[in-house]
């Protein structure tokens, strides 16, 4: 879902659609492929995304450097020129220094086209792009199949956790992920529902789902002691007293 999202970003941060949208090979976006034709299997979900936008989805070719190598140089190239050495307190801060080191970034002199990528970008690319859509499109729910972790958490959008009642350790749920909501579901019951996180790594975790793992000092003040049961330590001192 964030890996849609992010292309649509993009979409509007360039101001306009391409025709073909190649893509790398994770599994939001490909689900396999068949060597001996090269047909490529999309994920569902991104096909419909890619309908939506009415552009062509693509796949780069493993290990291929044309296609391959071309994405994952852009990566090197930001994890090395904006992340190095860097710390953020949130997610928020993280996009905010990303979107002012690109407007740096695309002033400099890129080493292959030895110009500012914001000047070929003006010059030759965004003739080419296509308008956005008028109106906002419809924001499209998923619904995922997960297995219940030993710690009772589902993953989500592969760096999110949402937590389900501990007794649903190593079943089957439904995830069901929307715009602000995450919901999950055990059969037809709705076993839990939060909040979405925008926050990677982040766990979103509701208490009730461990209650009964732990036995809280209630629980101890409410067992009846050795006393209630025709003991006390006394009687065990004694005992221990008398053999010495």
């Amino acid at each position: 879902m964030i890996g849609r999202e992010g292309i649509a970003a993009g979409f509007t941060h360039f101001g306009g659609l391409p025709r073909t949208l190649l893509g790398d090979n994770a599994r939001a976006l490909v689900l396999g492929r068949d060597r001996a034709t090269g047909t490529v299997s999309f994920n569902p979900a991104y096909l419909a995304f890619c309908r939506d936008w009415d552009v062509q989805p693509r796949a780069c070719a493993p290990y291929r450097a044309r296609t391959k190598g071309k994405t994952e140089a852009g990566v090197k190239y930001v994890k090395r020129n904006a992340l190095a050495d860097q710390a953020f307190d949130s997610f928020g801060a993280l996009e905010q220094h990303l979107a002012e080191w690109m407007t740096l970034a695309d002033q400099r002199c890129h080493g292959t086209t030895r110009e500012a990528p914001i000047a070929r970008f003006e010059r030759e690319e965004r003739a080419a792009l296509r308008s956005l859509p008028l109106r906002a499109l419809p924001r499209r729910t998923q619904r995922l199949r997960r297995r219940v972790a030993l710690d009772a958490f589902v993953e989500v959008d592969t760096i999110r956790y949402y937590s389900v009642p501990h007794r649903l350790v190593r079943d089957h749920v439904e995830v069901l992920v929307e715009d602000r909501l995450v919901r999950i579901f055990h059969g037809t019951e709705m076993v839990a529902t939060h909040a979405r996180s925008t926050e990677p790594f982040a766990r979103v975790v509701d208490l009730a789902h461990y209650a009964g793992l732990w036995r809280s000092a209630l629980d101890d003040a409410a067992t009846p002691g050795l006393a209630l049961l025709g003991r006390d330590l006394a009687d065990y001192a004694a005992v221990v007293d008398g053999a010495q």
